[in-house]
């Protein structure tokens, strides 16, 4: 009888086991993850996150209601938080400004099908300024600059109308052919120059200038279409030199201290790779061309050129193996070469080798956590020192914005949504923050070291940052699987606090307090872990 009962208990057990609510018991205590912190051991220095206001911003800025406007700035620059402390923004550091290039004006004769990719342009044909163009933009520089958004930066995705070649702010097609009027050299670097100079003035300083956009692509009218999609221009290695020392010579002869910032590939394989289908043309193996002293191309000798390449992430984020590789190829390139490197613009685009597709616009966590695991590769793997999204604002059904505008349920780059409507922030948008509103320019990224395979797959990714004074440390934990317990080794003896910001399903950098020896971890979260220490 005895013996009985104890095989009884033991099938009982087994069975509650093997239950639901055993299986639920189980889960909720696996075997920890275990981070080993080397303070000691550093990496890049963190510059900044960002976005661009391509180019919804032109029609926010302006029709949109006040709320609604505030309501926005206050998601992508503020650094306030609430009664129970969590943020109420991601507050971005870096503010992306598209210098636009006046297909606006031109209507539908710019040959550029849809308003809502058209800019407007300060300069008009006679060379005179309408700084009054553009407003729905400045609108969100001065929002940021309110909120102590540290860095702007203006971009340029063609000259301005009266500079190009054809007239227009689309190219010919032909890859490597600059749609500019090189006779016009000295009138372009004087135009960035005095929009550069206008910003100063207006006490919003632009701090970089990005002259290029993607000048690997061939920016033309494509195949079966009547109209261009949006401004753009391809460019060669040369011709980006070639702007750089003249726009170069003109902010230093004004005595102007804003930086060049170049590059802005299409792939990040062309910054470090030869023999790409670019080679041809030109446009690839742009570290070298531009920072290698030998290069007939070279200007890191220019002291206001910033000695970094900046390149987007697309068509490289998978499978697995491609999104390795390229980043740890260019990482080395750039070690090689002493140059740093900003990740300038990401979207998800394509289908992605299956594993996420960019059409259909998702505000969950799927989206989140792939772009998490983007941003996690390109600071671990490639050392960005800036990571930058594309869309902030976006009304288009697909994985591009942060923000997303719609009116009457209804999307698209449409005449409705140009006027006010309702405002959706993503789950993107806040698993951005979860880097961006914690790991503050200046922040050094240190070695952190797993107990499990960072497989970029399946496994918890963390990465660790901290101030240069060691003040402040900061993880940021990206778990696509179950929830699990973090356990932290390396941690100063003295901590004043603790605190765990949480990107879920369900919450958007919701703020948690935790004890130190026992860090919980939710599961398809992206998670920060802000520890302060005490001063010695």
């Amino acid at each position: 009888m005895f013996l009985s009962r104890i095989t009884a208990f033991v099938t009982l057990i087994f069975l509650l086991a093997k239950s639901p609510l055993g299986l639920a018991q189980q889960a909720a205590y696996p075997t920890p993850l275990v981070i080993t912190l080397q303070p000691g051991q550093t990496y890049q220095t963190i510059h900044s996150f960002g976005a661009s206001d391509c180019w919804s911003a032109q029609f926010v800025g302006t029709n949109y209601s006040l709320a609604n406007r505030q309501q926005i700035a206050d998601w992508l620059f503020s650094l306030d938080t609430d009664a129970s402390g969590s943020p109420k923004g991601i507050g971005l550091s870096m503010w992306r400004f598209n210098i636009g290039a006046g297909s606006t004006e031109q209507g539908d004769s710019s040959g550029i099908q849809s308003p809502w990719r058209r800019s407007e342009c300060f300069q008009r044909s006679d060379g005179t300024y309408d700084w009054s163009k553009q407003a729905g933009q400045q609108w969100f520089v001065e929002a940021a600059h309110q909120r102590k958004v540290p860095y702007l930066l203006g971009f340029t995705n063609s000259p301005p109308i009266q500079f190009t070649a054809n007239g227009k702010a689309y190219a010919s097609g032909k890859l490597g052919e600059y749609n500019f009027n090189r006779q016009r050299l000295g009138d372009y670097t004087r135009f960035l120059a005095d929009v550069v100079q206008y910003f100063d003035q207006k006490g919003w300083p632009m701090h970089y200038l990005s002259p290029f956009n993607e000048p690997q692509w061939d920016w033309g009218i494509k195949k079966g279409q009547t109209m261009a999609s949006q401004e753009g221009t391809p460019a060669t290695n040369a011709d980006m030199a070639d702007l750089a020392r003249a726009l170069s010579q003109e902010l230093t002869r004004r005595k102007l201290s804003t930086h060049l910032a170049l590059g802005e590939a299409g792939q990040l394989n062309y910054l470090s790779q030869r023999g790409t289908n670019r080679s041809q043309t030109g446009q690839d193996n742009v570290i070298d061309a531009l920072f290698s002293s030998t290069s007939p191309d070279y200007i890191g000798n220019l002291t206001n050129v910033e000695r970094l390449v900046s390149g987007h992430s697309y068509f490289t984020t998978s499978p697995i193996r491609l999104l390795q590789s390229t980043r740890q190829q260019l990482s080395a390139k750039l070690w090689q070469a002493g140059v740093g490197f900003w990740q300038s613009e990401y979207c998800v685009l394509g289908d992605n080798d299956g594993e996420i597709n960019g059409g259909g616009r998702d505000l969950g966590m799927k989206t989140a956590l792939y772009v998490a695991r983007v941003i996690h590769a390109d600071l671990t793997l490639a050392n960005a020192a800036s990571w930058q999204w594309w869309l902030a604002l976006s009304a288009n059904n697909y994985k591009d914005g942060l923000i997303y505008l719609e009116k009457n349920g209804k999307m698209g780059e449409n005449a409705q949504n140009q006027f006010d409507g309702d405002i959706l922030a993503s789950k993107t948008l806040w698993a951005l923050g979860n880097y961006a509103r914690f790991v503050r320019p200046g922040m050094v990224r240190i070695a952190a070291q797993a107990n499990q395979n960072d497989s970029l797959a399946t496994a918890p990714l963390v990465s660790a940052y901290r101030t240069t004074n060691g003040h402040q440390l900061v993880l940021v934990l990206v778990n696509p699987g179950a929830s699990t317990l973090l356990q932290l080794k390396g941690l100063p003896k003295r901590l004043n606090s603790v605190a765990i910001y949480e990107t879920t399903a369900t919450v958007d950098l919701q703020k948690r307090t935790a004890s130190v020896s026992r860090l919980p971890i939710s599961a398809q979260s992206v998670t920060t872990v802000v520890f302060d220490t005490q001063k010695p």
